[in-house]
């Protein structure tokens, strides 16, 4: 069975109140709307009163899993801001279908995120990367919910790079700071080689390379994945390029 993620205290302290939702994981539908700080969010998962929410949480354990618990939003400044938000979440998912093309402001950074992201950002655990590898950060093309596939494509290409991209053995897939997937580099080759699930436009540039490969094994995933490498890039570098122990 899952184990729901915790909120560490020292998150807790620094979310601020919060909006989030509660996902069944059976078929990916939002059951319920709710905000609040601290480890609220968790407080569901040992609620033995009789109701709708009580009962699908119910379901949910007896496929062997468990409610996927999602942050709408946080560092809010106060509980009114959260109220608000709330209800509004609560009346959206009333209609018959969203059709914004886009999200809202800064919604990558304090919008919906898995709980797993939202520690990960709030703790920003520091690892020093040993391996020869790259860092590339993926900030315009990331977005909560995207498949491994997608993740690997957003990663692997298309990027300038100098030749000393042939001596890194991985490729560490950087969001906000914090590395969301690590790949082991098989070969480099010029872009748009390989059939890739981004537009054509997005890969087909000449001069620019692109890897594949595979994920890296999980002992290498679990020294690094969800750990902050934000000083790894010299403040106000615009390059999402960064080498490591490749010299």
């Amino acid at each position: 069975m899952e184990t729901a993620i915790a909120i560490p205290a020292d998150v807790a302290r620094r979310l601020g109140y919060y909006v989030y939702v509660l996902v069944n994981p059976i078929d990916g539908l939002i059951f319920y709307v709710g905000k609040g700080k601290g480890k609220r969010a968790l407080a569901h998962l040992q609620d033995g009163r009789r109701s709708r929410k009580v009962e699908v949480i119910k379901q949910i354990r007896a496929a062997g899993m468990t409610p996927k618990i999602d942050i709408l939003a946080h560092g809010l400044k106060d509980e009114a801001a959260a109220f608000r938000i709330e209800a509004g979440v609560i009346d959206a998912l009333g209609l018959p279908a969203i059709t914004n093309k886009i999200r809202g402001w800064e919604t990558k950074k304090f919008g919906r995120l898995p709980l797993k992201d939202i520690v990960a950002l709030y703790r920003k655990k520091r690892v020093t990367i040993k391996e020869p590898g790259i860092v590339i950060r993926i900030n315009q093309l990331y977005r909560p919910g995207m498949t491994p596939m997608e993740l690997y494509d957003a990663t692997r290409g298309v990027w300038v790079l100098s030749k000393r991209r042939e001596r890194a053995k991985f490729a560490f897939a950087v969001f906000a700071g914090v590395i969301r997937e690590v790949y082991e580099v098989a070969q480099w080759l010029p872009a748009g080689a390989t059939m890739n699930t981004r537009p054509p436009g997005d890969v087909l540039d000449t001069g620019r390379w692109e890897f594949v490969g595979r994920v890296a094994p999980e002992r290498i995933r679990k020294r690094y994945v969800d750990r902050y490498v934000g000083h790894t890039f010299r403040q106000g570098s615009q390059n999402p390029i960064s080498y490591v122990n490749v010299d």
